[in-house]
């Protein structure tokens, strides 16, 4: 059974930083494109940041220069570095990533989402 976590989500005040990990664990044999996507009260869930096998990046305009995706394939891990935070950034992030196993490949799997608060 393949799961997506996330974790590292929280308080923060506007201009704070966090760090979200998403960690994937059980039979996986591969691990292709990774991804955030975040969703706020009333509104649809929306890409964040993606990033490829190789390394490729992808972000939403709203968070460049301000967030970092990144990914230790070692640890079957991807993170979102997040910087100057904003009100409106506050939502529930998901994590989103391309699993292979011995059973199936590329299937899109996501994790339980992880919610980002941002208040003074």
């Amino acid at each position: 059974q393949v799961q997506l976590v996330e974790s590292g989500g929280g308080l923060v005040q506007p201009g704070g930083s966090l760090r979200l990990s998403c960690a994937a664990s059980g039979s996986i044999l591969s691990i292709g494109d990774m991804g955030w996507y975040r969703q706020a009260p009333g509104k649809e869930r929306e890409l964040v940041a993606t990033i490829t096998k190789d390394g490729r990046t992808n972000y939403q305009d709203s968070v460049k220069g301000r967030f970092t995706i990144s990914r230790d394939d070692a640890k079957n891990t991807a993170y979102l570095q997040m910087n100057s935070l904003k009100p409106e950034d506050a939502a529930v992030y998901y994590c989103n990533a391309e699993i292979s196993t011995r059973h199936y490949k590329n299937v899109e799997r996501w994790g339980q989402g992880t919610l980002v608060t941002i208040s003074s």
